[in-house]
C-alpha cells in the first residue's frame, strides 16, 4: 500500500555475534539452542490468556476457550448482563463423560468440538476417543459414534436455502438435491483444461468449485476456465524410493497464452440443456482484486448478487493488477454494462468493496489520492457520488456495512498519533460526516463484532505490551466488561525480552521509518553486532508484519 512512511524488521544476528569488537567468534550449537528456545512455537506455551476467539450464540452471548497454566476452560460471556463465567461445570461433565465412555477425560483438557444452542440448552460434541454428544445444561452425555457421516462433502458448495449442493464432475458443474440425493448436470460441454468452476490458479489447486449462489438459491454465478495451450509446470518431489513428478498448467510472466475465464450464470429453473447464460463480454484474465486467483476466502472473488437475484456486480482485473473494471450484468440475458474503471500505473491494491443492493450503490476502495480511502458510486450510472473517507491515513478493511443505518464499520491505520501500523476500529456514515474512533487505546486492535450490532470484543496489544481483551459498547466504544488479560510471567522468567520499537528518518530526511529491533537474548551493549534487515519487496503487501504482541 502507498504510504508516506515505511517499516522494517531488524534482527541482530542469531543470539551471538559472528564478529565482535574483541575478534571473530564461532557460533556454537549452544548459541543455536539458545535462539531456538525463543521461537514462537516454543514461547507460545509460556503465554496464557492472550487470544480470545468469540463464538457468537443465537441468544446474543458468546463463548471462547481460555488457556491457563492448569489447562483450558470454556468461558461464556453475556454482553446484555455484563457477565463472564465458566460455561459449565467442567469437573462434572468430565465425570459424566468418564461414566458413559469408560475413558479418562480430564476436566482441564476437554476435547469439545464447539458449543451450540438447541432448544435453549447448551450442547457440545466431544471426542476423540469415541464421539459423544453432551447437554451441558442438564449434564448428560450419550454416544453418537453410530451417527452417519455428514451428507455434505467439503468439495461441494451449498445453496443458501441448504437444499442443493453444487460440485464438479468430469469438468462440468452438477447439483445434488440434499433431500432426495438426486443429481443433475447444469453443464454438459466441459472438457479437460476447459471446465466449469475450475479451482486452478496454478500455484493452488482444488476440486472444490469456485462459484457464488444467488440469494434465492436458483442461480449460480461462475465461469468456464480456459487453460488450453497454457504452458506446463513440472515439479519433482523427493521421497523414499522413486521420485514423483507433478505436472499442471501454470502461465509464467511473459507467456502469450494465459488462463482466461468466460463468465456465466447457471439458471436452475431453465430446462436442461439451456441453463447456461454466458455474459456478453470477452473472456476475462484469471485475476481478482483480492488475490492472484479468482477465489478469495474459498468463494468466487469480486462477485456480488443483487438482493432480488436478478443482477450480479463484478470486477474484471488484469493480470498485472493495474486495471480493475466494475461491471453489472443481467443474470437472465447476460447483458453487461461497465460502470467505471480503476487504473494504476503501478499496482491496484483493493482493501475491499461492496454492492449495496438496497440503494443500488457501490462502495469502492481506491488510493487515487495516495492514501487508501472509500468512495461511493451510483450503480445505475457509474457516477461517483462522494468520497466517504479522506485524509493522510488508510482504510485497511471493511468489516460491516449497515445499509438501513447507512454506516460503515472498518479498520484503519495511521490516523492516530504513534505507530502508524497500529490498527483501530472506526465508523463513518455513507452520506458523509466525521469518522468515529471506537477503540481509543494506543495499540493494535483485533476485533469481533456482535451479530446484533451492539457490541465489540476488542483484543489490543503492542509488540511490548501483552494483550488485553475487553467488551465495548459499539455505539460509543466505551469499555463495559473486562474479559481477559494475558499472563506472560512464565515467558519473562525464561529470559525473553520484547523487541525494541524505533522511529528514524530515512535517507531522504523526510520519510519516517518505523521498525522493530530484535536483540539477542544475551545482548551485550558493549559489543558490536551485525544487523539482518528483513524487508519484503512485493507490491501486494508490506513488510511491517503484525504490530500485536507476539
Amino acid at each position: 500500500m502507498t504510504m508516506r512512511f515505511s517499516s522494517a524488521l531488524l534482527a541482530l544476528f542469531i543470539s551471538t555475534p559472528l564478529v565482535a569488537q574483541d575478534g571473530t567468534r564461532e557460533i556454537t550449537a549452544d548459541d543455536y539452542r539458545r535462539a531456538e528456545r525463543f521461537l514462537s512455537q516454543n514461547t507460545s506455551a509460556l503465554v496464557f490468556g492472550a487470544s480470545v476467539s468469540p463464538q457468537w450464540l443465537e441468544d446474543g452471548r458468546f463463548w471462547y476457550r481460555s488457556t491457563g497454566p492448569g489447562g483450558t476452560e470454556f468461558v461464556i460471556v453475556d454482553p446484555s448482563e455484563l457477565t463472564r463465567e465458566r460455561a459449565f461445570d467442567h469437573e462434572r461433565i468430565a465425570t459424566v463423560l468418564n461414566t458413559v465412555s469408560g475413558g479418562a477425560f480430564e476436566s482441564s483438557r476437554l476435547p469439545l468440538a464447539g458449543l451450540t444452542l438447541e432448544g435453549g440448552a447448551l450442547m457440545a460434541t466431544v471426542g476423540p476417543p469415541g464421539r459423544f454428544g453432551c447437554n451441558l445444561t442438564e449434564y448428560s452425555c450419550e454416544s453418537v459414534s453410530g451417527t452417519a457421516s455428514p451428507a455434505v462433502s467439503r468439495l461441494e458448495v451449498i445453496s443458501p436455502d441448504a437444499r442443493n449442493a453444487a460440485f464438479i464432475r468430469d469438468h462440468n458443474l452438477w447439483v445434488r438435491d440434499l433431500g432426495t440425493g438426486d443429481e443433475s448436470a447444469l453443464t454438459t460441454n466441459g472438457a479437460e483444461d476447459f471446465g466449469y468452476g475450475t479451482n486452478n490458479a496454478g500455484w493452488t489447486r482444488s476440486d472444490r468449485p469456485i462459484l457464488k449462489w444467488s440469494p434465492d438459491s436458483r442461480k449460480i454465478a461462475t465461469f468456464r476456465h480456459d487453460a488450453r495451450g497454457v504452458g506446463m509446470m513440472y515439479l519433482v518431489n523427493t521421497q523414499v524410493g522413486h521420485p514423483q513428478l507433478e505436472a499442471w498448467r501454470y502461465p509464467l510472466p511473459g507467456d502469450s497464452v494465459i488462463f482466461r475465464i468466460t463468465r456465466v450464470v447457471l439458471d436452475l429453473d431453465r430446462p436442461a440443456g439451456d441453463r447456461v447464460v454466458s455474459l456478453a463480454m470477452p473472456p476475462d484474465q484469471h485475476r481478482s482484486t483480492c488475490s492472484d486467483h479468482i477465489a478469495c476466502g474459498g468463494t468466487f472473488g469480486d462477485v456480488e448478487w443483487s438482493a432480488d437475484s436478478e443482477h450480479i456486480v463484478f470486477v474484471s482485473s488484469t493480470r498485472d493488477h493495474k486495471s480493475a473494471a466494475v461491471r453489472i450484468a443481467d443474470a437472465s440475458t447476460g447483458a453487461v454494462t461497465e460502470l467505471f474503471e480503476e487504473v494504476e500505473e503501478t499496482f491496484y491494491e483493493s482493501n475491499g468493496w461492496d454492492f449495496l443492493s438496497s440503494s443500488n450503490e457501490i462502495l469502492w476502495f481506491s488510493q487515487r489520492d495516495d492514501w487508501g480511502h472509500l468512495y461511493l458510486y451510483d450503480a445505475g450510472t457509474g457516477a461517483l457520488k462522494r468520497q466517504v473517507t479522506q485524509g493522510a491515513w488508510n482504510v485497511q478493511q471493511i468489516l460491516e456495512i449497515d445499509e438501513p443505518a447507512r454506516t460503515i464499520t472498518f479498520l484503519g491505520t495511521a490516523r492516530e498519533p504513534g505507530d502508524p501500523y497500529f490498527q483501530y476500529l472506526y465508523r463513518v456514515r455513507l452520506d458523509g460526516g466525521d469518522v468515529e474512533l471506537l477503540t481509543p487505546d494506543s495499540a493494535n486492535h483485533s476485533v469481533s463484532l456482535s451479530p446484533d450490532g451492539k457490541y465489540v470484543v476488542d483484543t489490543y496489544s503492542t509488540p511490548v505490551v501483552p494483550p488485553v481483551t475487553v467488551l465495548r459498547d459499539r455505539e460509543d466504544g466505551r469499555r463495559i466488561l473486562a474479559i481477559e488479560e494475558a499472563d506472560i510471567s512464565r515467558l519473562q522468567e525464561s529470559g525473553w525480552q520484547p523487541p525494541m520499537p524505533f522511529n528514524v528518518k530515512a535517507r531522504d530526511g523526510d520519510t519516517d521509518l518505523y521498525g522493530l529491533l530484535f536483540r539477542p537474548m544475551n545482548f551485550d551493549s558493549d559489543r558490536s553486532y551485525p544487523i539482518v534487515n528483513y524487508l519484503y519487496p512485493g507490491p501486494q503487501g508490506g513488510s511491517a508484519g503484525s504490530r500485536s504482541f507476539r
